[in-house]
């Protein structure tokens, strides 16, 4: 059945298989603890020395015992399958309030199951207790007494772990219904102290309890306990003491440690960079909300890093995370940089012969050239123009040497585009103010000052060079010898728009290149 969108999401009845688990569970914990409940009171403990008739007393409660039995065991099954149910959803037609009681009543039912089972279990012991004290109380006061303390102490006993079994059996189930509405608040009691403490109150010291009115029946009725049995009934009930404490104590740990562990596990995932993990949620108690709390953390670290990707594509790398270090103010500051200018020739003619589509792809690589050789030399794209980019270097983190990083990147770029997208490349370095423009509410980080024009009135010189790459002789200044020496002068001219020439370089590998075959064709 699929669920309607706009009325959220059906919560569906309990699963078969889980069924099934939890009527095996009922019916074997019950057999158990109504084994171990007659073995003490019918044989171990001295009732029969209490009566005159101990086999019409004994018969009695024989009878009484299996028809008990199989009688609390049909109505206990037809009683919990009836209540530990979902609702069924209304009709695809039904109104929003119908859906909306609908989920809050599902809901209810899956996390309240625990709670239901054990109240199911709980209230033929009590009926039992009741029954056998006064179906005893016939034959001897002394026997009920005895006979009820021995069916109480054993019900608790057995509740307990019943209780314990339905929460880890419930808690796929759970788990379902919380990751639609994980739990938000605490209730009025600490859930995992008051878990911890049942279960010594009842793995612990329900058992002792029994241990300790055997000892005082023996100091009441010396007679009826000599040693031996004084010996026999301590050791049993020892025994019984140890396998349900162990039991309730092991249920107890397995459901307060599983919870935790499970967010440890993911929170090494969530270091080792795997954003994606979550945990089911699968309680209702501080343990439900430390996993409901790691979730939304895992979603508020996943939504920060693509939000610092995304940021990252748009100003770049550094500058995202100089800004998400707090260390961009809306201001500049004039810093040494350099600058690569890359332009790619024949654009506009392109733009006219080609699909949108088909330039746009053709732009997206040649970017992608651009993007991954200027990051492999230290710099960050400020921005893209059309089909130009502009790269930086120096700014907004410092480099020992941006001129010369620059430089080789011009040359690097240049060998990667070549015989395939013709593009000017020119590197000019200076002083410039680096710093956000714009407005608090929206602004940019960029680069404003003299080497940026130059680069850009610079580009249109590099298109007409042999290789198409140009330089200042500002940037081949403020480069160190050994990548300056990769550079020759190769021109002198004054851009446009500036009032000073230009000596303009080119990489000497390409202009001796130029140069011999020139003096070929001349020859």
């Amino acid at each position: 059945m699929t669920d309607p969108p706009e009325r959220g999401p059906v919560h569906r009845d309990f699963r078969p298989s889980t069924k099934a688990v939890l009527g095996a569970q009922v019916v074997v914990a019950n057999v158990v603890g109504a084994a171990i409940v007659l073995g003490l009171a019918g044989w171990l403990l001295p009732t029969q020395s209490l009566v005159g008739d101990v086999e019409g007393v004994l018969s009695r409660n024989l009878w009484a015992f299996g028809i008990y039995l199989l009688a609390a065991g049909v109505v206990g099954l037809t009683w919990g399958f009836l209540w530990v149910r979902v609702p069924r959803a209304p009709a695809d037609d039904a109104g929003e309030d119908a859906w909306r009681r609908h989920r809050r009543l599902a809901r209810r039912a899956v996390l309240s199951a625990p709670l239901r089972i054990t109240v199911v279990q709980a209230v033929p012991w009590v009926v039992a207790t009741v029954l056998f004290t006064v179906l005893n109380a016939l034959s001897s006061a002394t026997v009920a007494v005895t006979v009820g303390c021995v069916v109480g102490l054993g019900g608790a006993a057995t509740v307990a772990v019943v209780y314990r079994l339905s929460e880890l059996t419930l808690r796929g189930e759970v788990a379902r219904v919380l990751a639609e509405d994980p739990p938000t608040r605490i209730g009025v009691l600490p859930a995992v102290a008051a878990r911890s403490l049942s279960a010594w109150v009842l793995g612990t010291g329900v058992p002792l309890l029994g241990i300790a009115l055997a000892a005082a029946a023996s100091l009441l009725f010396r007679d009826y306990y000599t040693v031996t049995r004084l010996g026999v009934v301590v050791l049993v009930l020892a025994v019984v003491a140890l396998a349900v404490g162990f039991l309730l104590t092991a249920l107890t740990s397995t459901s307060l440690a599983t919870p935790v562990m499970n967010v440890r596990r993911a929170m090494r995932r969530v270091r080792d960079g795997e954003l994606n993990a979550r945990v089911d949620v699968t309680d209702t108690t501080e343990l439900g909300m430390l996993q409901a709390g790691f979730n939304e953390m895992a979603g508020g670290l996943r939504e920060r890093d693509q939000l610092r990707e995304l940021f990252g594509r748009h100003v770049g790398e550094e500058v995202a995370r100089a800004a998400l270090a707090g260390r961009l103010d809306l201001g500049g500051e004039v810093r040494e940089v350099a600058v690569l200018f890359v332009d790619l020739v024949g654009s506009t003619e392109m733009a006219f012969d080609r699909p949108p589509h088909e330039v746009v792809t053709v732009l997206n690589a040649f970017f992608a050239e651009v993007v991954d050789v200027v990051e492999g030399h230290g710099g960050w794209i400020n921005k893209f123009e059309g089909d130009a980019a502009l790269a930086v270097f120096g700014a907004p983190d410092d480099t020992d040497d941006p001129a010369a990083a620059a430089l080789a990147a011009a040359r690097a770029l240049a060998d990667r585009l070549e015989g395939r997208d013709p593009a000017g490349i020119a590197v000019s370095a200076g002083p410039a103010v680096a710093g956000n423009i714009g407005d608090a509410r929206r602004y940019e980080y960029t680069v404003i000052g003299d080497p940026v024009n130059e680069a850009a009135r610079l580009c249109d010189v590099a298109k007409g060079l042999p290789g198409r790459v140009a330089a200042s002789d500002a940037a081949i200044r403020r480069a160190g010898d050994r990548e300056a020496g990769q550079w020759v002068q190769v021109d002198v001219l004054r851009l446009r728009g500036r009032h000073r020439a230009t000596h303009v370089h080119s990489p000497r590998a390409r202009t001796v290149a130029v140069e011999e075959d020139r003096a070929e064709l001349r020859a």
